[in-house]
């Protein structure tokens, strides 16, 4: 398997990376995330047993990073964190910078089009986070929200589910997760869309913010599991992963997930 990836990764490199700011290598599986989306992924300043340098002062953490490392490790092979924007990553993706995505991406049809995807390696809700004076922390049915603004991230499920609520105040969206918090604490928005490990670790690190679940049927109708993102010509390399990913089990990915949100930095730090 090791010998297959090698003339995979060097073929993909030749093919697909020329202009690339980054040397592709055999040995290495570029790893492209956000590093600002709690839990999942984030950017911090200590290193530790988890974390990835993603530069000479700066480290990223999360379920992501601990999933790639796991995987990467696997296939023997180190990992590398590449910190991208969110909607830069499916064209980093293609344009040979990075290897693949495990940034908490949704397989959607669009996407599919674009790149392939493993199964989900993380499955979830999706919830509301509020700010805890707030008269929405008693509702179970995302109905109830009409007439409030909400407030989703960029070109993500979070800013297309809020559309299911009859005359809602359809906010916005955001680029980042991060900003989406302050607004709300801020008041600018009064609730904000959220798969439920974000949430779980949004109110965990903000106090001042509580969650909000809903009756079933009365929630939002939405695919929240997530996978990672592999080129369409690499499709060998997307079979390693996948099988690499087949090894963790669900009470690995479950325990990864709560020691992530446990050690996740508040919003701000």
């Amino acid at each position: 398997m090791r010998k297959i990836i090698t003339v995979l990764l060097l073929c993909f490199c030749i093919a697909g990376c020329a202009g690339s700011d980054q040397d592709a290598s055999a040995d290495v599986l570029r790893v492209g995330m956000e590093c600002d989306y709690a839990p999942f992924n984030w950017t911090q300043v200590e290193d530790s047993d988890t974390a990835v340098a993603i530069s000479s002062v700066d480290y990223a953490d999360g379920y992501d990073v601990v999933i790639a490392s796991m995987i990467a490790e696997k296939l023997g092979m180190e990992v590398e964190i590449v910190k991208t924007d969110w909607d830069s990553l499916i064209p980093s993706l293609n344009a040979g910078a990075i290897d693949c995505i495990i940034a908490g991406m949704t397989e959607t049809p669009d996407r599919a089009e674009e790149v392939n995807f493993t199964t989900p390696y993380y499955e979830s809700d999706m919830v509301i986070i509020v700010r805890k004076d707030s008269v929405l922390t008693g509702i179970s049915d995302i109905q109830e929200l009409k007439g409030y603004k909400v407030l989703g991230q960029s070109n993500t499920t979070y800013d297309e589910v809020i559309d299911q609520i009859e005359g809602v105040v359809h906010m916005v969206p955001l680029s980042t997760y991060p900003r989406m918090v302050l607004s709300l604490q801020a008041g600018e928005a009064d609730a904000i869309t959220a798969e439920l490990p974000v949430a779980n670790g949004v109110v965990s690190a903000n106090p001042d913010l509580t969650i909000v679940t809903f009756e079933e049927g009365k929630g939002f109708i939405v695919d929240t599991s997530v996978s990672i993102a592999v080129a369409k010509e690499n499709t060998e390399l997307l079979e390693a992963i996948q099988g690499a990913l087949n090894e963790i089990s669900d009470a690995e990915r479950l325990s990864i997930m709560e020691a992530a949100v446990g050690r996740q930095p508040a919003v701000g730090e």
